[in-house]
């Protein structure tokens, strides 16, 4: 009857105690082995990943982040003096700095790694684009950053030599250059072509293609809007327009002067003649490239690109076979080139002869094909970057 007492008398005595014990130490002890790997893990990704702080001094910034990487900023409003995003792509955690407040010295650098957007079009551009690089330069000496990248929205003749001498290749600090227009000294190893994109310094906004976009029938052939220089192609191109009267099938507003700065008015009309055409005539200006190509993508309307060499220093290289436009050909962009105006009127003949069921199936190609583009120079910049930056795997 003592042991019944016993057993009776404690009514927490438990015969598994001692194993469960055990049981309970080994799984703390699990527990803790699995929190190590997670942190190690953790660090391990932080080593491996990058932050990068972009910091955007030029409008095509706004191209990259908010058309290419489809990022957002804070605040919304275009004039404020700050504004700033951020996203996580691949192994990166990217962060955007934008807006007048932006000013060398004057705000926290959170990255290591830098990609600096520059205009380098004019000299007083480029007198700007110098001061930031030289900050970039200093950071770089007092090792508060450690990789710098420059996207520079390149002169239109291709005279970029000013910023040869800051690349590591040369001795300087910039370990990649993204630069736009057919710049000869484009390699795929250090320096990269980049899209001109759309004039979002004119506020061109990021367009989401709709069902009435795809589907609706659009009132004229073809669609011009811009300044016709003397003794240029678009003079060429007004007459061809005027002889058999195609003037009438297309939105033609031709101005004498370029403009700068658009009204809400003439932007409106702009984009109206956009959506409201299939095709819009892309004669070239100082430079083939033109923001009217992406804008014209941006609403379902096909580009008819003169595809002529301008007089300057773009595509004289080895690698250009295929300039100018190089990287929208290599692309695969689903556009009309023709050589020369002449062309233009057999072109809006077989136009007036397509049905409608047609013309979505190629707008719906253009519309696919510019958000590929847009995804494929997105991700082409990410590995770019990575494969620069990251700490190479000893193997």
């Amino acid at each position: 009857g003592f042991t019944d007492h016993v057993a009776l008398g404690n009514e927490e005595w438990n015969p598994w105690d001692a194993d469960e014990k055990n049981e309970l130490a080994a799984s703390q002890q699990r527990f803790e082995a699995n929190l190590k790997m997670i942190k190690y893990a953790r660090s391990h990704l932080e080593q491996t990943s990058l932050r990068v702080q972009i910091w955007g001094k030029a409008a095509i910034g706004l191209y990259l982040w908010q058309h290419i990487f489809g990022g957002h900023l804070e605040p919304a409003d275009e004039t404020a003096q700050w504004r700033e995003g951020s996203q996580k792509a691949g192994k990166t955690y990217f962060s955007f700095l934008t807006g007048p407040s932006v000013v060398p010295g004057y705000f926290s650098v959170e990255a290591e790694h830098v990609v600096l957007v520059l205009n380098g079009r004019e000299p007083a551009k480029i007198a700007y684009a110098t001061q930031w690089l030289h900050y970039a330069g200093t950071l770089m000496e007092t090792r508060k950053i450690q990789h710098v990248a420059v996207v520079l929205l390149g002169n239109e003749q291709c005279n970029n030599a000013w910023i040869q001498p800051y690349l590591k290749r040369n001795g300087g600090f910039v370990n990649l250059l993204f630069v736009t227009y057919d710049y000869a000294f484009v390699n795929e190893e250090d320096i990269f072509q980049w899209p001109l994109g759309v004039a979002t310094y004119r506020s061109f906004p990021v367009v989401e293609p709709s069902w009435s976009m795809l589907r609706d029938p659009r009132s004229y052939l073809c669609n011009f809007l811009g300044t016709v220089y003397q003794n240029s192609s678009r003079e060429t191109l007004m007459e061809i327009l005027k002889q058999d009267g195609l003037d009438k099938l297309c939105w033609i507003a031709a101005r004498e002067q370029w403009q700068p700065q658009e009204t809400n008015e003439s932007f409106k009309n702009y984009q109206d003649a956009l959506l409201q055409s299939d095709l819009t005539l892309c004669p070239v200006g100082i430079n083939t490239e033109c923001y009217r190509i992406y804008e014209a993508c941006s609403y379902g309307s096909l580009p008819v690109i003169e595809d002529v060499m301008t007089p300057g220093d773009c595509g004289n290289s080895s690698m250009y076979h295929r300039a100018p436009l190089q990287l929208l050909k290599t692309m695969g962009a689903p556009f009309i080139f023709i050589k020369n105006w002449k062309e233009l009127p057999a072109i809006l003949e077989k136009e007036k002869k397509m049905s409608l069921q047609e013309k979505i199936q190629r707008r719906k190609k253009l519309l696919e094909w510019y958000r590929n583009f847009k995804a494929w120079m997105r991700q082409k910049f990410i590995n770019t970057l990575e494969n620069s930056f990251l700490p190479r795997d000893k193997g």
